[in-house]
C-alpha cells in the first residue's frame, strides 16, 4: 500500500508540478489538460477560460508519486466541494517529506520558501537534526524532516 498525495492548484498546476519535479529530481510521468479530454454526450461543454487547466498530472520520484490537477472554476449550479466548486487553499494537511540528511534538508526547505511563506525554519530539533514547516508560493503547506538515527 503506498499513499499518494493529490494536490488541487488553481490554474498553476503545471507550474507548480514543474518546479517539484525540479526540486525533487522527478519526472513527469502524466499531464493532460481539461481541453484534451474526449468529448462526452453527459457533460457541459467547457469555457475557453479553462480548456488550458491541467485535469491530471502525475510526477514520479523514485518510487513515490505525486498527483494533481488544477480546479474548475466555480460553476452556477455546483455545490461547494463540488469538482467545479472553485478552489479551496488547502487546510488541515501538511506533506511530509523525509530526506537522508540535513544538508539535503536545507536545499530542499530553501528550495520550497522561496516566495512561500516559512511557518518554522528549518533546524535541528529534539527529534531530528533538521526540521522546518513552509508553505510554498503554490499553497501547498509542506514539513521537511530528517529522521532521528535512534
Amino acid at each position: 500500500m503506498q499513499f499518494v498525495p493529490y494536490l488541487n492548484f488553481d490554474g498553476n498546476a503545471a507550474e507548480a508540478m514543474a518546479f517539484y519535479a525540479e526540486l525533487f529530481g522527478g519526472r513527469i510521468m502524466y499531464q493532460s489538460t481539461f481541453g484534451e479530454m474526449p468529448p462526452d454526450s453527459g457533460m457541459p461543454p467547457l469555457p475557453e477560460s479553462v480548456k488550458s487547466r491541467l485535469m491530471h498530472v502525475h510526477l514520479q520520484v523514485g518510487a513515490q508519486s505525486i498527483m494533481a490537477s488544477d480546479t474548475m472554476p466555480e460553476m452556477p449550479g455546483q455545490a461547494d466541494g463540488a469538482c467545479a466548486g472553485g478552489y479551496r487553499k488547502p487546510q488541515g494537511l501538511w506533506v511530509s517529506i523525509q530526506v537522508d540528511n540535513a544538508a539535503e534538508g536545507q536545499r530542499v526547505f530553501d528550495g520550497l520558501a522561496r516566495g512561500g511563506q516559512v511557518a518554522m525554519p528549518f533546524q535541528a530539533t529534539f527529534w531530528s537534526t533538521g526540521f522546518g514547516m513552509v508553505t510554498d508560493r503554490f499553497g501547498t503547506p509542506w514539513m521537511v524532516n530528517v529522521p532521528s538515527a535512534a
